[in-house]
């Protein structure tokens, strides 16, 4: 290591956040970068630890310990420290196909597993490669590398998530004629419509959609698999399909009231607010979807907090996210030591705006929604809550949370979102396409592989896994794309 006492030396610094009050006005990214020798200082503070568990994508107690990718985490932070920004961007391109992504909406698994975080800050690994990459796109040294000379081999690729678009960019490269079909309207599939643009700036998606689209990968757009093209006929055109169409088959809430007006899936609802934002440039914020309704979000993960940000940002009354779980731990307890995932309190963007505009945080936990009640015209006026409480299931020993009888309570409430997590894969592609799946409606392979029960058919990301993080869908294109190199050339140099 460069500098062997940078951890001793320098404290944790971020780059500044825009304070709520004023990136709730917007749609915008507010996160700031700091100088290149400040971030050159926080790259200082890696450790010669011995053991990178920052790096191992390991599995602990279930819970991924370190970066799936393997990002070489030491080797980029030294030659970041030492001012070398091309040589990190070339050294973090060997095992990352989209470092814009993760440095913006990655939970850093690999700082969680920071031996520096034992006893003080962990090393901002994130910070250090966002400023990387955003450092190689401001100098003209990202592109999407091609082969001199073709295969002669076709895949088509169902799915432009981060999952799809990692496996089309290493067998573009690698020769293949690379085919994305997407039903959206747009490509970037949960990276699109799933995350909300003040988390990820559509524009970064587009600048890595251009150099792929230069480098000769095809994107077509509204077209839905196994709707608008049989899988028939796809199996007809190309050597190989690879199916990335991720967990999109919402979990839902089967209460009285269900079908009142104002329930929605969160992901439904993400998506609605960024296409109106997108096709108005910006220019107009869909206010009516929210403005001056006491808002419910089921769920407490990634997606019910996008969903409180974007409320908060759309005009809501007020706005409570319900969670059945009880509340964490503000500080790791002893069944969870390091290199684990810290399962403790973590208080996100959208519940810092929420505290900063209505007082408290917008969070209830061991709670959710007994009944949805309409009025006349059958709109939804109001929620009933229950309390739920942690009880032994005497024939399977596992404990479940079920409701306290007389802990009742009704709230008004105009709008519901759904964000309580997705149960695999949507029937009409699975059925399509003929694949086997599992018991949660997972895609059925061997254990690390990526083939279907069906030939030169081929399944990754959430679609593979079950609902994941970008970094693992990444982590799985890369994967995928190596197998099917591999059936289709004899070898693999991926």
């Amino acid at each position: 290591m460069g500098k062997t006492s940078g951890f001793l030396d320098y404290e944790r610094a971020d780059g500044n956040v825009i304070c709520e009050s004023e990136r709730v006005k917007n749609f915008w990214e507010f996160h700031e970068r700091l100088s290149l020798k400040a971030q050159q200082n926080q790259a200082a503070r890696c450790m010669d630890c011995g053991i990178p568990f920052c790096q191992s994508g390991t599995m602990i107690s279930g819970m991924a310990s370190g970066c799936p990718l393997h990002n070489l985490v030491p080797e980029m932070n030294e030659l970041v420290y030492r001012g070398n920004m091309e040589e990190a961007y070339k050294r973090l391109s060997i095992t990352h196909s989209f470092p814009e992504f993760t440095s913006r909406v990655c939970p850093a698994l690999c700082e969680a597993a920071c031996t520096c975080g034992l006893g003080d800050s962990p090393v901002s690994t994130k910070e250090n490669e966002k400023a990387v990459i955003e450092y190689a796109y401001e100098n003209g040294l990202v592109s999407e590398p091609t082969s001199a000379t073709g295969t002669g081999k076709k895949v088509a690729i169902v799915g432009s998530g981060p999952s799809g678009l990692a496996a089309a960019s290493l067998l573009n490269r690698r020769g293949h004629e690379v085919t994305v079909y997407e039903r959206s309207d747009r490509v970037g599939g949960l990276l699109r419509y799933g995350i909300p643009n003040m988390k990820l700036d559509k524009s970064v998606i587009d600048r890595r959609i251009k150099l792929m689209e230069d480098a000769g990968v095809k994107f077509v757009v509204n077209t839905n698999v196994g709707k608008d093209i049989k899988p028939a006929t796809l199996m007809k055109e190309y050597d190989s399909v690879i199916l990335a169409c991720g967990a999109s088959n919402p979990r839902d809430i089967n209460a009285p009231g269900r079908d009142a007006k104002g329930i929605f899936f969160a992901v439904d609802f993400l998506h609605q607010v960024t296409k109106r934002l997108l096709d108005s440039e910006f220019n107009e914020f869909p206010y009516d979807l929210a403005k001056d309704k006491d808002v419910i979000v089921i769920g407490g993960g990634d997606t019910g907090n996008d969903c409180v940000g974007s409320c908060i940002r759309l005009g809501a009354k007020s706005v409570t996210q319900l969670e059945m779980m009880p509340k964490p731990s503000e500080e790791r307890l002893p069944s969870n030591p390091w290199p684990e995932w810290p399962r403790v309190l973590k208080t996100d963007y959208g519940q810092e705006e929420a505290i900063w505009k209505f007082g408290s945080d917008p969070r209830v936990y061991q709670t959710t929604v007994k009944e949805f009640k309409k009025d006349k015209k059958g709109n939804l006026k109001e929620v009933v809550l229950v309390s739920l409480k942690s009880e032994k299931d005497p024939k399977t020993g596992r404990f479940n949370m079920v409701p306290i009888e007389g802990s009742e309570k009704t709230v008004p409430c105009q709008l519901v979102l759904i964000a309580a997590g997705f149960l695999g894969s949507e029937k009409y592609v699975t059925d399509s396409f003929k694949v086997e799946v599992d018991a949660r409606t997972n895609v059925k392979t061997e254990k690390d592989k990526f083939k279907t029960s069906k030939d030169n058919i081929y399944v990754t990301g959430d679609m593979h896994r079950g609902q994941s993080l970008v970094v693992w869908a990444i982590a799985e294109g890369r994967n995928v794309a190596k197998e099917v190199d591999e059936a289709l050339m004899g070898y693999t140099n991926l």
